[in-house]
């Protein structure tokens, strides 16, 4: 089943952009992510690629048909997305006012600025000198991240597996950036009742600095 057959049955018209942008990212894949290894066959590796596109070109895509024609169940499906559009580096973008529209939590959009801001300033400053220069911090993750610990030291309740999902990361790769930032961050993410294990922190950090 090629691009442009699976276009026509998830009902996406006028595809021919989309899958121009979707089979760059399919070669992409090719060159630099085994999707093999993860068990995403051809047809589902094409399917990602093509919503990784649709989300890149501001096309509506129709998630539930994509999952349903992959033959995956949801979780196996998000799963998948995420390695696979962390597999060849290929990230969204977060705003914070539309997660906080999505979510119903607008009021807390200037505190997830403010804290986030404060993060990336306070993560910097304890990295060497030869590493500040390179610090990453444009992985939607980070600003998903500081939506949740606001929204939830603000007692306002979110679906967090959702926004896991809307910010195309893993459970594992949330956790850690959750615990990373609260870590540094605890006068503006912590939770009082909350204690931080010091040797979960420290291995935090050493994972933030190599994902960094």
């Amino acid at each position: 089943m090629d691009l442009m057959e699976i276009a026509k049955k998830l009902g996406i018209s006028d595809p021919k952009h989309l899958i121009r942008k979707a089979a760059e990212l399919r070669r992409l894949c090719d060159v630099q992510f085994d999707s093999s290894i993860i068990g995403v066959g051809e047809v589902c590796k094409a399917i990602i690629c093509l919503e990784i596109a649709a989300n890149r070109l501001q096309v509506m895509f129709d998630r539930q048909s994509a999952i349903k024609l992959s033959g995956m169940s949801e979780k196996a499906y998000n799963r998948s997305f995420n390695s696979l559009q962390n597999g060849i580096g290929v990230n969204n973008t977060l705003d914070i006012r539309e997660l906080g529209i999505q979510f119903g939590c607008v009021r807390i959009i200037p505190l997830v600025k403010k804290g986030l801001s404060l993060y990336k300033e306070r993560f910097i400053s304890s990295l060497p000198a030869s590493r500040r220069a390179t610090a990453d911090f444009t992985r939607p993750v980070f600003t998903a991240v500081a939506f949740y610990l606001c929204a939830k030291k603000h007692k306002l309740k979110i679906d967090k597996l959702k926004l896991i999902e809307v910010c195309g990361t893993s459970e594992t790769e949330f956790s850690c950036v959750c615990n990373s930032m609260k870590d540094l961050c605890f006068d503006v993410f912590g939770v009082a009742k909350e204690k931080k294990d010091p040797t979960e922190v420290k291995g935090n950090r050493v994972f933030m600095l190599q994902e960094a």
